[in-house]
């Protein structure tokens, strides 16, 4: 498969405009396509984004990274795009592990690539590391899968099933619920090791609201 002409890298952002320019140069190095989704920012992310060579989608406001993401899988599908590299914009992912998705996706017939930062884990912050941990292991439970690391946002997904599934989250815990419909509709799922950088970016994850909401979708499931 000529997984460059297939595949866009869709990258979500609120106010990343100090890193966002070096992501979308890092990925260009692996995919001659990067489409920027700005959620609704503030600060100058599109035109930083712009500038280092991506395509940009602009959000009106802030809508939260899921409802972000999912704007990003419809523009892509509307583009003829078949594939869609997932990461965040704000440095944590490395660009040098983009080649192990798709060497995964074309060995193993997989429809979804999840990063797994947790044979590294001691570079996320410990807090982080916890959090992650209780919820893939909850995750497992619920799918009946062991799955690592199921908070990663590196991912390479198929839009067609992707934009077929019910998947109903707006905000961070969009990983949670892609994964489950994913397995729930009966799809391989594998994992790849992932490196992760984290400097002195801030958060955007609220650790009460968006644990909360996280708590409030696994008691719907």
């Amino acid at each position: 498969m000529d997984w460059k002409q297939n595949c866009v890298a869709v990258i979500p952002c609120f106010n990343e405009a100090e890193r966002i320019g070096a992501v979308v140069a890092g990925v260009l190095l692996h995919l001659p396509r990067v489409m920027v989704v700005d959620d609704g920012s503030t600060d100058a992310t599109a035109d930083c984004a712009r500038r280092a060579g991506a395509g940009v989608l602009r959000l009106p406001c802030n809508t939260g990274k899921g409802a972000a993401l999912q704007a990003g899988w419809r523009h892509a599908r509307q583009h003829g795009f078949t594939w869609v590299l997932l990461l965040d914009g704000d440095g944590q992912h490395a660009a040098a592990d983009i080649p192990h998705f798709f060497a995964q996706a074309e060995t193993s017939g997989c429809r979804l690539v999840i990063g797994n930062r947790m044979n590294h884990a001691a570079a996320m912050p410990w807090l982080r590391r916890q959090v992650n941990r209780w919820m893939s292991r909850r995750i497992s439970r619920l799918t009946g899968m062991e799955l690592p690391d199921s908070q990663c946002g590196f991912r390479l997904a198929h839009l067609e099933p992707l934009l077929e599934m019910p998947i109903q989250a707006n905000r961070f815990e969009i990983e949670s619920a892609m994964l489950v419909a994913f397995c729930r509709a009966g799809f391989r799922v594998e994992f790849v090791p992932v490196r992760t950088i984290y400097q002195n970016e801030i958060s955007h994850i609220h650790p009460v609201t968006d644990t909360w909401r996280w708590l409030r979708w696994r008691r719907a499931q």
